[in-house]
Order: C-alpha cells, then structure tokens, then sequence
C-alpha cells in the first residue's frame, strides 16, 4: 500500500526533484545529438566514426548517472535524508513530467541514481517507480517548427511513383542517389509482389517514420502501408554504392518476420533522432507486435530503458507462474553457471568464484568480454545481455539441485534475505537451443543448414573483427527463425589482436609422434587447422562443413581478413539475405547466382515498374 507525505513541506525535496530532471535532460539531449550526427557521418562515409558513436552513446547514461548522484549528494547530503523528504522528491518529480516528451526514461533516470544513493531495502518502496507514473500515450511536440513522429502519404494510381519518390527525397539526405528513379521503380515492383493484386481502399495510405534509421553503413527507412484492415510493415535498405560512391535503394523489406530479423537482439542498437521516443515505440509495435517492448527500446539505443521494462515482465511472469529455477539444460560452462526458468524464455547467467585448469581468466576480465560485445558491432551473430546488479529472487522458486550449485560456485555473489535470495551480478539473455544439441537431434536437412549457419555465423563476426576464442558447437544457440548466434564471450578477442599461424612443420620423428605440443605457442597464436579434430567428428557434419566452409580450416582466410581491417576496410553485414539485394534479384531473373553466401535461388516475377499501377486500376 502506497505510503504518502502528510504534505510537501520540504523545500529540499523540490530542489532535488530539479537537479534530477536536470541530469536527465543533459543525458537525453547528448544522446539525441549523437543520433542526429549520424545522419552526416552516413553521408561521408565515415564509418570508423559511426561506430565509435555507437560505442560511446552507450556509455553516456552511467555517466550521467554519476554526475547526478555525486552532484545530490554535494549538495544536498541526498544518502542521509529522511523517508518523508525521499518521498517528496519523488511526487515533485512526478509533477515535473507532467508534460515532458521522455517522461518513461525520466522514471527510470530516477531510479538508477535513486539506487545508487539508497540501500537495497528502499528498492521496494515508494522511493522509486516500479510501475509508470506518468502516461506515455498520445504525447507529441506542437510546436510548428518541429516534424511529427510519423508522415502520412495519400498515393492514388497516378500518384504512386511520385510519392515514393517524395517518401525518400523528404530525408534531405546531403549525397546524390545513383539513380533514385530506377531505385523506386525497383521498390514499386516489390510492393506489387507483395501485394499481389490489391484494390486501394478508401484509407489505403503510407505511413513513414520521419528519421532515418543508422546502423553500421547503412540507413533505413521504416514505415508501413495501410490498406482497409491490412497493414504491411516495410524498410527501405538506404546504402553507398561500392562502384560510383552515390547512395542506392539496396533492397525493400516486409512483414513483421524480416523486420524482427532487421531489429534483431543480436544486433547493434540504431543511432535515431528521436524527440518522443514512446511514439517511434508504439509505431514500432504496431509493425512486429510480438517483439516486447524492452526489445525495442534496446533496439532504439535506451539500453537502459529495456532493463527497466524487462524486470517488470520479469516480475509479472513471476506473479502469474509457478515452475521453479533449474540449472540449465545442456553442457556446464567453466566460468558460468547458467540457470533459468522453464516458462520464461531468457536464462541467467553467473560468473563463477573459481575455474578449473587450463582456464586463466578473471571477474573483471569476463565482464570486460561482455562490455565489448554490448558495444561492438554483433552483427546478427551475438546475443545482446542485459546486466543486473543485486537482483532479489524468491527463493522458493529455486530447485534445491540450483541452490547447491550456487552456493559450491558462486558463494561470494549471494546473500539471503528473508525470503529472498539476492544475486549480487547476473547477465540475461534470450534462450536458444544450444547448437551441440540441436545437430544431435535435427534431421540432416536441417542438420546440415546449422552446419552451413554456424560458418556463416563465424565469417559474419571475423567481418565485424571479432574472433569467438571457443568455437565449440556448444557456445553457439539456435533462433526461433533457425539462425546461428554466439553466446559464450568469456574468450573473445577481436581478431586483429590475434597471431594466426600454421602449424610448424616436424623436425623429426620424435616431434612428429608426440602426443603434446612441442612448438611454442604464445598467448594470441591461433592455429586454424587444428580446429577440424574439436570440431568434426560426426562425419555427415565434417562433409557440409568442408563444402561450405573448409576455408575455416586454413590460416590465409582469418590472416586475410585481419590484413584488411587492419588497412581500415569496414565490411558489409546485411541483415537479410543477399537474395533480397535489387542487383542480386536482376542477376536471379537473368540466370545467374546471387553475390554473398547465400545461394538459394528464389523464383521471382518479371520486372514491371507498371505492374502496381496495373493492380490498382
């Protein structure tokens, strides 16, 4: 039951409740400018600074953090003041929100640099928000001098070109398209397919969000298009030609599987300039309405955000189920005791006090391996981590098998209260089947895609300058949508780090026989032939692997790819497949195999940049 003041008698608690917001509008207008430089560093070509950018928005919320706290407890002695004056700052603050444009990420502003001044026990009461205090719904910046969240375009039959056309030409993107004309005329014959042959109803309309979507090299347009009762979601892949340098339409997505797929937990958070995130949310929700919500704040950059809104599922799923925690299926980890709960699809991870030999690692260092992945490029391949401190579960939910492992491996990071059972450090992320598990149970047809999948899981993160360290099949999981992704990085390095070498050649018989090593071996060399005998045991495994991937297996493949990294080459990752690409449908209707890895020939119709026009007549 809600505890409230008798009355607002301390003239503290609105000073407080000022200096919080204050550092919360320095954190959100810093974040807001980085997203909206990206804009121009896409229109340069300045890839390098487009990733540092992305590296380092992600650092600017704790540091925010930090100033505010140190600056509270500067100035006001925030640690030591009273239950009543903390409950006044609160219903100050709420106040103050009233008519902000980011008041769901002002909440949880609040709470972080609340909780880093108070104890644990407070986390429970009225100091902080655990449910949302001021509505998000229908928030929108009035003022004429600033573009809504959403643009709405009213095509007819004749007007269709020319309002694609307008759709991309309303960017004021600052570098030429090589040839927008033929780019739209590609996306109009794509909206035919998909489409098929429609009647425009009275409504039928395309909805735009109005900032470009930025990640990595490429910009991306999201909107849908509205039809009486149905609604199309769809992005326009907005890249640099290779050849002339100018800007082209590399491809049109649709539906809410291949915009999951673009939004994806395992890839990096977009750069977007946002003024009422909650809007561009809700927008998003209505084109991939199973993808939750704390999905796509993280997807948006407001990491931050995501945590906040995943623990509140998290404790509603604990509300309204009653399986308990168990030790994770699948092979033990060394360094992590993995755990999670059946009905919830996402597991806990923990590191361990103590590893067994050969392993040489540490606290720190691992978490440092997991800070790198949350801000690298992951590419489609890496799964992104929530991290939480002092996380408070019901102890009765736990098997007493879990209880026992946590105790004998991680004694240091747990603490009994009450009926609780605190967890100093844990990671979360969404479950997958482990890949060794998967291949024992699959049929060869889909064996042998996992197969093809997990090497192109590997290509994709030495692209992205990552080398996995363990490439065991059991540090890689398997999707919902039968994509390969890693999820062990307590020994990743980032590949240009690390000396790739051929194994010496014997000077005698005796090196020859040895069962050891007898050549030495420093702490980055990497010897890529000897993956095969870890690796390729299961005959059916090694014949798809070597057809598809041998190239793994020989040291010219990773040195060739450090050499152009280190040379400063940012490759291309597309989130979809190369199949999709414009250039590589043309080549298909011409008979000829598309660029990149994935060869699947797709049947596609003729080309027919009337063919809309035709459907709606």
């Amino acid at each position: 039951m809600a505890v409230f003041p008798q009355e607002l008698n301390d003239l503290r608690a609105f000073d407080i409740a000022n200096a919080m917001l204050d550092g919360f509008d320095r954190h959100y207008t810093l974040f807001r400018e980085t997203s909206a430089q990206a804009k121009k560093r896409f229109e340069s070509a300045d890839w390098h600074g487009q990733q540092r950018a992305q590296r380092e928005r992600i650092e600017f919320y704790d540091m925010r953090v930090d100033e505010s706290a140190e600056r509270l407890q500067t100035e006001f002695k925030a640690s030591s003041l009273s239950m009543n004056v903390w409950q006044q700052v609160k219903l100050h603050y709420i106040g103050l929100l009233t008519n902000h444009h980011q008041p769901e990420l002002a909440e949880t502003f609040f709470n972080s640099v609340t909780t880093k001044i108070l104890h644990r026990s407070y986390f429970h009461n009225d100091f902080i928000f655990l449910r949302p205090a001021v509505s998000t719904e229908y928030i929108e910046n009035e003022e004429p001098s600033f573009q809504p969240t959403y643009r709405a375009y009213y095509p007819t039959k004749e007007t269709m070109r020319d309002t694609w056309l307008r759709v991309v030409s309303n960017f004021q993107l600052a570098r030429d398209f090589e040839d927008l004309g033929r780019d739209v005329d590609h996306v109009l014959t794509a909206v035919s397919r998909e489409l098929g042959d429609f009647r425009p109803r009275a409504n039928f309309q395309l909805q735009v969000l109005s900032s470009l979507f930025f990640r990595n090299k490429g910009a991306y347009i999201v909107g849908k298009i509205i039809n009486g009762f149905n609604e199309t979601p769809f992005a326009l892949a907005v890249l640099h030609s290779p050849s002339s340098g100018l800007l082209i339409i590399d491809t049109m997505l649709f539906g809410e599987d291949e915009l999951q797929m673009l939004f994806s937990f395992a890839r990096a958070y977009f750069l977007v300039d946002m003024e009422i995130p909650s809007a561009y949310v809700q927008f998003l929700r209505s084109l991939m309405p199973r993808k939750p919500r704390s999905e796509i704040y993280n997807a948006l950059g407001l990491q931050k955000q995501g945590k906040n809104l995943f623990y509140r599922d998290f404790l509603a799923h604990l509300r309204h189920s009653s399986d308990k925690f168990r030790i994770a299926p699948g092979i033990k980890g060394m360094v992590m005791l993995v755990f999670d709960l059946p009905s919830f699809p996402f597991v806990f991870k923990v590191i361990k006090d103590f590893y067994p030999a050969p392993k040489e690692t540490s606290r720190e260092l691992i978490k440092s391996k997991y800070l790198l992945v949350k801000t690298h490029d992951r590419v489609g391949r890496m799964a992104d981590t929530l991290e939480y401190s002092n996380v408070a579960f019901p102890r009765a939910r736990f098997e007493e098998e879990l209880i026992a492992e946590l105790k004998h491996f991680c004694p240091s990071l747990l603490e009994e209260d009450g009926d609780d059972l605190v967890i100093r450090h844990v990671y979360i992320e969404r479950r997958m089947i482990p890949l060794n598990i998967y291949l024992q149970e699959a049929e060869p047809s889909r064996m042998a895609h996992a197969v093809v999948e997990y090497g192109n899981a590997i290509k994709d993160l030495v692209a992205a300058n990552i080398f996995p360290g363990d490439m065991l099949w059991k540090n890689f999981g398997v999707t919902r949508n039968g994509k390969v992704v890693f999820y062990d990085y307590d020994e990743i390095e980032y590949l240009t780090d690390c000396n790739f070498r051929k194994v010496p050649t014997p000077r005698n018989e005796e090196e020859e026989m040895s069962g050891e090593v007898w050549y030495s071996v420093g702490k980055h060399d990497v010897f890529p032939e000897t993956f095969g005998p870890f690796l390729l045991g299961n005959p059916s495994v090694r014949e798809v692997f070597m057809k598809h991937h041998g190239d793994l297996l020989d040291v010219a493949f990773w040195q060739g790819h450090k050499d152009r990294i280190l040379a400063g080459h940012v490759h291309d990752v597309f989130p979809y497949d190369p199949a999709k690409r414009f250039k590589n449908q043309r080549r298909l209707r011409d008979g000829a195999p598309p660029d990149g890895r994935e060869r699947r020939r797709t049947e596609l119709q003729p080309e027919n940049p009337s063919a809309l026009d035709n459907s709606l007549a």
